[in-house]
């Protein structure tokens, strides 16, 4: 992939850390003024990462567009917890409770997303979570029969945290991203993640696909791990763009996520999520996910979208679903671009490098003693 087609314009301007099988076995990068640094020799994982410009004292492997062309990205997290924050947006908490009470039916959708946006569309996006005029608006919903677990979480004190993917799990840029085969109504969702070191601080942001069986989640809560957590089910790319002067927490509180999807019968569905309309601030979600919690390996955490998209693809009332063969193209100003095409979490290629199989690979490349 061409420098273009995965990092940001202003790339030259910022350092971008991930990873990449340079023909060892996965190996931690960092591009920074246009050059590639192998990190091996300073952190044998992004996990390890420690921060500053560690690339000083090493020589740079190849120049980053030429690098780009001709080798694969991987995941740029590894060892790192995934965890991801739902309901984080008015629209996404009016569709989950749309998917709860069509028990997972796209069919039955149409009419409940009327009522609900004619009732509490306006009050959801105004309340700030947690507040005296949250617990009013759930008491009046209560009233009305409309209160429901999504909203808890939408407007509560406590956000929605989950784990999202086991370690080593996830896919990369230009990786096959699955959906379960048995999954008849589901949706990308094009978010933000924070990367986290064991303290809980953000040290950069990527783009993530927090793949969404609605079908399955809508049917019940309780099968949130069967929705969530699946075979490639899990996207994070192309790199972390590490803060620092140019680039900041606030750049993400303003970030607008594009999400394109092209598919193989020549559909084509645009949409865009808008960070400055969160319901919580992505600090306070940090420090949720750490409330009562450690990660010594770090942790990523997925923002959650505004993204829900209800246009009719196949029949009319159906909403949208994926075909296998879409074409999900995530991409934001200062972040890069995420491109993943759609298979099931069956077809998709199987997971097999795991945690024992890092540590002897490690081992065997003498990098051990620097973890």
């Amino acid at each position: 992939m061409s420098i273009a087609a995965l990092l940001p314009v202003d790339w030259r301007a910022g350092r971008f850390l991930g990873r990449a099988d340079l023909g060892e076995g996965p190996t931690p990068i960092l591009i920074a003024r246009g050059q590639v640094y192998d990190l091996t020799p300073v952190c044998p994982t992004v996990s390890l990462y420690p921060g500053g410009e560690v690339e000083r004292g090493l020589g740079a492997i190849d120049e980053a567009e030429a690098f780009l062309a001709e080798t694969a990205l991987l995941s740029p997290v590894d060892l790192h917890c995934v965890k991801a924050a739902g309901v984080t947006f008015a629209v996404s908490a009016i569709e989950r409770v749309i998917e709860e009470r069509a028990r997972g039916d796209s069919g039955a959708a149409v009419a409940i997303r009327e009522k609900l946006e004619a009732r509490v569309g306006s009050g959801i996006r105004s309340v700030v979570p947690g507040s005296d005029e949250a617990a009013t608006l759930k008491q009046a919903l209560i009233e009305e029969g409309l209160w429901s677990q999504y909203l808890e979480v939408a407007i509560g004190p406590d956000a929605e945290i989950f784990t999202k993917s086991p370690i080593l799990s996830t896919v990369g840029a230009g990786a096959q991203i699955g959906i379960r085969s048995d999954s008849g109504w589901n949706n990308p969702e094009p978010e933000v993640v924070l990367v986290c070191g064991a303290d809980g601080r953000a040290i950069g942001a990527a783009l993530g696909n927090d793949v969404n069986l609605r079908d399955f989640e809508g049917r019940s809560a309780l099968l949130l791990g069967k929705a969530k957590d699946n075979r490639a089910s899990c996207a994070i790319g192309p790199m972390i763009r590490l803060f620092d002067d140019g680039f900041t927490m606030d750049d993400v509180r303003a970030a607008e996520v594009d999400l394109r999807i092209e598919g193989p019968e020549g559909y084509v569905l645009e949409g865009r999520s808008n960070m400055a309309q969160i319901s919580r601030d992505p600090e306070e979600l940090l420090r949720q996910a750490m409330s009562e919690h450690d990660y010594p390996d770090g942790f990523a955490l997925f923002l959650g979208t505004l993204f829900a998209p209800i246009q009719d693809r196949d029949e009319p009332g159906r909403g949208f679903t994926h075909r296998i063969g879409d074409r999900v193209t995530i991409s934001s100003r200062r972040l890069g671009t995420l491109t993943n095409i759609v298979t099931t979490s069956k077809a998709a290629a199987p997971w097999r490098f795991g945690v024992a199989d890092l540590m002897r690979n490690l081992a065997a490349r003498g990098l051990l003693a620097r973890a």
